[in-house]
């Protein structure tokens, strides 16, 4: 995309339905939940990220917590708008004497619609972006696994993110097999809150299931070195009173089983439609594992033990994505044709 000049600056954005990141010259300036605090009454945004993140079961009735993206994308226009815009104002580029022609490159899901990448488009167009291209995460993760996509061989991401599990298989540039669906950390979170419920007559928010998730989350029921049980606090159904139990890492598996399974099967259907060569080369090379999912304690023995391939874990999963994304803004020239 050329130089960087004071009147022309480029951001490269991992837009994603729990969490935001802004990458600006090759650092991460911003990153933080992709949730937005709602005045109702004044119509106006009281917070954005990780404040309107610490509303998020505790508001009023006067103030709404929304979160713009779901499953990938964007399911509320104008906050998602407002969500881009505060996300770019937290960069350096926007505390200028004169804004900058911005440029982007925002990351979407493999499946997304043109409908729904037209939101996208527009949101950022709205939010003050002047030229706007797009990634799909596969390939951004791929490359900020540091994957040489360029070559002509078989490699296979899967980016479990908030809203989506992206499977792809990728060589000479291109995504040659793929499937996106809408599990991952959301429908986690879920999954927990309902267990929950049914086996401990306890009602927990989504905040608490996602601390539950990170502290005693877990694909497997028999880990290495397991984590301490948890504390978790919520309300007792019968007596509508506080309550508290402790729950282990045995359980979540168990509330995560089916979920996870999910996952596996579009990884098995993916490799099935996987061309012969590539998958020879698969087989040598592995699965490569991104997104925040990828931090669940034994996913990737899950994995391995269903598919019979090493699985490798990327360094900082939560960010590859956005670390590929920021790799293809500044080797444009490199990736030109991958961008659209």
């Amino acid at each position: 995309m050329g130089l960087l000049s004071f009147f022309n600056r480029e951001l490269a954005m991992d837009l994603g339905t729990a969490n935001s990141i802004v990458i600006y010259n090759d650092q991460v300036v911003v990153d933080e939940p992709s949730i937005v605090a709602l005045n109702k009454t004044t119509n106006k945004i009281e917070a954005v990220g990780k404040v309107a993140k610490s509303y998020d079961g505790k508001n009023n009735s006067n103030i709404d917590v929304i979160r713009p993206l779901r499953g990938g994308v964007i399911a509320d226009f104008e906050m998602a708008q407002h969500l881009i815009r505060e996300l770019i104002k937290m960069t350096d580029v926007s505390r200028s004497f004169m804004p900058p022609s911005l440029r982007m490159v925002i990351c979407i899901p493999s499946g997304i619609t043109n409908v729904e990448e037209r939101a996208v488009r527009e949101s950022a167009e709205q939010a003050g972006a002047k030229e706007i291209r797009m990634i799909h995460e596969p390939m951004a993760a791929a490359i900020g696994n540091g994957i040489d996509v360029l070559e002509p061989y078989g490699n296979m991401i899967v980016d479990i993110g908030g809203g989506t599990a992206e499977i792809a298989v990728i060589s000479l540039g291109g995504i040659v097999c793929s499937k996106s669906i809408r599990v991952a950390g959301d429908e986690f979170n879920e999954n927990i809150i309902e267990y929950m419920r049914k086996q401990h007559n306890i009602v927990i928010g989504t905040r608490t299931a996602e601390q539950v998730k990170i502290s005693v989350g877990s694909a497997i029921s028999e880990l290495e070195n397991p984590p301490e049980d948890y504390e978790t606090l919520g309300r007792d159904q019968l007596t509508g009173l506080p309550k508290n139990i402790l729950v282990n890492y045995k359980e979540i598996a168990h509330a995560l089983d089916k979920s996870i399974a999910k996952i596996e099967s579009a990884i098995l259907e993916t490799l099935a439609d996987t061309p012969p060569e590539l998958a020879a080369d698969i087989y040598r090379s592995g699965i490569y594992l991104a997104g925040g999912g990828a931090l669940l304690r034994g996913l990737d023995k899950r994995i391995k033990s269903k598919t019979k391939l090493e699985v490798h874990i990327a360094d900082d999963p939560l960010r590859a994505v956005a670390r590929g994304t920021g790799k293809a803004l500044k080797n444009f020239n490199k990736y030109s044709f991958l961008i659209k």
